[in-house]
């Protein structure tokens, strides 16, 4: 009897437990790792088998390429999917997989190096004939050369942005508004990125004024076919990160969208791309648009897209990576059905300037619904690390009109509990109420100016501390007393005293 191939699944949290969903509907095993203080972790309990690879920080363990390659080799996997985040970028990762003899579901090594740079990834879009923000195309890792200050007053011109050629999530990254601040803002920029990347460089690029964050996700197999996808909207960001998505855009015309399109297919062809990846553009408020750069990995907000398309990206993430030749219809792919947004929830205190609550999440209670989606990686009794991004789950919705979806996601926030640990969800539901949210009259600088606005002004209210021990064990008795009484009454349920029960012990 044949033997059905394995997936290593070389990550952690909710894309590890979406990536074996998806290995499990196409008849693939799983294989998981884990660190020390994720040995009860829902990707853990979703896998056929799992194996510890060391201690919690990542470095340890996550990031240890040579023990994920041993993992693969004792458990007999041939596939590794590395999900985002962690190694999915690092072309070492890639490499060692191909030495190794694995499938890699990812890009070709050689692809992950020359998009991993923004100005390589720069110099492909324009050998494509793709717009670029002008910017200066010799990236430097010292003091500012002389031919590089006299082009950032002349061809990219003020203001304008220092950027680190490796990474992203705005790190090593600093705006310059006159050219008196600009070495300062290169020293700052390049320890950050020295910092997190283990790469000094920069350059310099034109700064978009109220730009729009317009990504569009592509497909590509090894047989040179590229499929783009219909964009998603990312402008909602707090500091350069990503908060909420979207798609499609209202502010892409339908020309506009092929347009763009085509742009992002062009780039792809350029350097023999294959499997996921996504284009990132900025759209000006003359409805120009500008390639910003590449992601060489499966987005976090990619359900958007299946939300609309219909077209599960990671399934054929998997049947690119074992050799499939790409058969999605393009049409398809470029034309949405309804509108999906998605919010990431993170264990974090909005009170507290967004800052990591590590704990214990005592209860989840998740909203259902027809255009409902969850994708979440914790469970109850799951305690959230120090060591890792505190996400807790994506809730996606869609509706056949953006101002159904929109409805939607309103009551799906306003129904969603977690117990346990400060989270998001007060500030998404502050946040969907705002005029220009529901207009979408926004664009990359539209979120951090209104949280500035704010001033310090609470987003959980009174009814809303549902996270002191105290508080829980008292709605859990008020629950196992409320519950006694109804007994036998048939039209009541255990889900909704409980409820009821936390709302009167001040939970909500």
């Amino acid at each position: 009897m044949m033997l059905r191939p394995k997936v290593l699944v070389a990550n952690r949290g909710e894309i590890a437990v979406r990536v074996m969903r998806a290995c499990r509907e196409l008849g693939l095993g799983t294989v998981a790792v884990y660190s020390d203080c994720d040995r009860t972790a829902l990707h853990v309990r979703t896998a056929d088998e799992s194996y510890h690879i060391g201690a919690g920080p990542a470095v340890d363990s996550y990031l240890r390429i040579d023990r994920l390659i041993e993992v693969a080799r004792k458990s007999g996997a041939t596939l590794v999917h590395p999900g985002y985040g962690f190694l999915a970028e690092n072309v070492g990762f890639a490499q060692a997989c191909v030495d190794a003899g694995l499938t890699f579901v990812g890009p070709p090594p050689d692809a992950i190096t020359r998009m991993g740079s923004k100005t390589a990834a720069r110099e492909a879009a324009i050998a494509a004939g793709v717009p670029v923000v002008p910017g200066s195309e010799t990236p430097f890792d010292e003091h500012v050369p002389e031919d590089v200050i006299a082009a950032a007053g002349t061809q990219v011109g003020y203001p304008l942005v220092v950027k680190a050629v490796s990474g992203g999530g705005g790190k090593g990254m600093r705006t310059v508004l006159a050219p008196e601040d600009l070495a300062a803002a290169v020293r700052t920029a390049r320890s950050e990125a020295k910092s997190a990347f283990g790469d000094a460089t920069v350059y310099l690029e034109r700064r978009i004024l109220r730009p729009r964050h317009i990504e569009i996700q592509l497909l590509g197999d090894s047989f040179g076919t590229v499929i783009p996808f219909v964009e998603r909207e990312c402008s909602i960001q707090r500091r350069h990160q990503k908060v909420v998505e979207e798609s499609p855009s209202l502010a892409l015309t339908d020309e506009t969208r092929r347009a763009m399109a085509e742009c992002a297919a062009s780039v792809a062809r350029m350097v023999g791309y294959t499997n996921a990846g996504t284009i990132e553009f900025l759209l000006d408020e003359d409805g120009k648009f500008y390639f910003l750069e590449m992601n060489t990995r499966l987005q976090v907000e990619h359900p958007v897209t299946e939300m609309v398309t219909g077209i599960d990206l990671v399934h054929w993430q998997l049947r690119i990576a074992m050799g499939e030749p790409l058969t999605v219809d393009p049409v398809r792919a470029l034309t949405p059905r309804g509108h999906a947004i998605e919010c990431r929830i993170y264990a974090e205190d909005p009170d507290q300037g967004f800052m990591p609550s590590p704990g214990i999440v005592r209860s989840l209670s998740v909203p259902g619904g027809p255009g409902v989606r969850d994708d979440r990686g914790v469970a109850a009794g799951f305690e959230i690390p120090l060591f890792y991004d505190s996400m807790i789950s994506k809730l996606i919705v869609w509706g056949e009109t953006r101002q159904q979806g929109i409805a939607r996601l309103t009551r799906v926030l306003d129904e969603y509990r977690v117990i346990g640990v400060r989270t998001t969800l007060p500030f998404f539901r502050w946040l969907v109420a705002q005029p220009e949210f529901a207009d979408g009259q926004f664009d990359t600088t539209y979120l951090d100016a209104l949280l500035s606005a704010r001033k310090g002004q609470p987003f959980l209210e009174a009814t809303e501390a549902d996270v002191d021990d105290a508080v829980v064990v008292a709605a859990l008795a008020a629950w196992s007393r409320a519950h006694q009484a109804s007994a036998g009454a048939p039209t009541s349920s255990a889900s909704g005293v409980w409820r009821r029960a936390a709302r009167d012990e001040g939970l909500r």
